[in-house]
């Protein structure tokens, strides 16, 4: 079977209108970076998955039948990104979830962006966001479907030069970017925000953590991330991004930053030749 959208296991390119995902957002989604055929990072996004159906009572297919899908959407991409959401399904009008949900799943993949090398070597630019996140600690941390937060906050500016937006919470703690997380390096200890109030917490996120023998969790103010040595973002597709500016402040692609990058280049590389 070779098709690039699965509609609960079958070639399609639209799900029904009545779907809670599509009206109320009720659902998950992960977002894989597959390098022929291989998704390195798959455990910790079918973990996230479980986690996510967990937190919303909502029920995951065995992840051999995600794995099957996913295989079929990619197949003939070296390099691709897939896309697995889950939904509760269709249901009666109203908030009030079914008492036996069906659940829908989509599943579509295309090639790996291309991404300047130079956002690697050099750095990116971020900004600061207006929007503030809210707290749910229900929904801290799983990608579930409803990013109207993030949405709203990309939204803030179109400047090609700015990569990305930092994103805090009502009282200023940095929480991470609109579509990565982030991560301060002082001293050689690495400090990312806690995600228990807010936030995603993402598998990219997971494996650095990993790497670097599980680093510090905790709130992490704006006036400390601006004295760190180094500033990175991390992402699943776009793997590790150094941060080079933010506002008049700058930064070295420093040595952390570079000896994560390399490991995740191993990663994702195996395999390719």
């Amino acid at each position: 079977m070779n098709a690039s959208v699965l509609v609960d296991g079958v070639i399609a390119a639209h799900v029904p209108a009545d779907d809670r995902g599509v009206c109320y957002g009720d659902g998950l989604f992960e977002t894989i970076r597959f390098a022929c055929g291989r998704a390195p990072l798959w455990d910790r996004h079918m973990a996230r998955l479980a986690e996510g159906g967990a937190r919303l009572a909502l029920p995951v297919p065995d992840a051999s039948v995600f794995a099957r899908e996913a295989a079929a959407v990619c197949a003939g991409l070296d390099r691709a990104v897939v896309r697995l959401t889950l939904t509760r399904g269709t249901g009666a009008r109203g908030y009030a979830p079914p008492a036996s949900p069906r659940p829908t799943r989509v599943v579509f993949a295309g090639p790996a962006p291309e991404i300047a090398p130079d956002c690697y070597h050099r750095g990116v630019r971020v900004r600061r966001c207006d929007l503030r996140l809210s707290e749910q600690p229900r929904l801290a941390g799983i990608k579930h479907l409803n990013r109207l937060e993030n949405v709203l906050a990309r939204a803030e500016w179109s400047d090609p030069s700015i990569a990305e937006g930092l994103l805090c919470d009502a009282q200023q703690r940095v929480i991470g970017a609109t579509a990565a997380n982030v991560f301060a390096v002082s001293a050689g200890r690495l400090v990312t925000p806690r995600l228990d109030r807010c936030g995603v917490a993402g598998v990219a996120r997971a494996q650095v953590l990993a790497w670097h023998g599980g680093g510090e969790q905790r709130d992490l103010e704006m006036r400390e991330l601006m004295q760190a040595d180094e500033v990175f973002l991390s992402n699943a597709v776009r793997g590790i991004v150094p941060v080079a500016a933010l506002d008049e402040r700058r930064w070295p692609v420093g040595p952390v930053t570079q000896a994560l990058q390399q490991q995740w280049a191993l990663l994702f590389d195996a395999g390719m030749a």
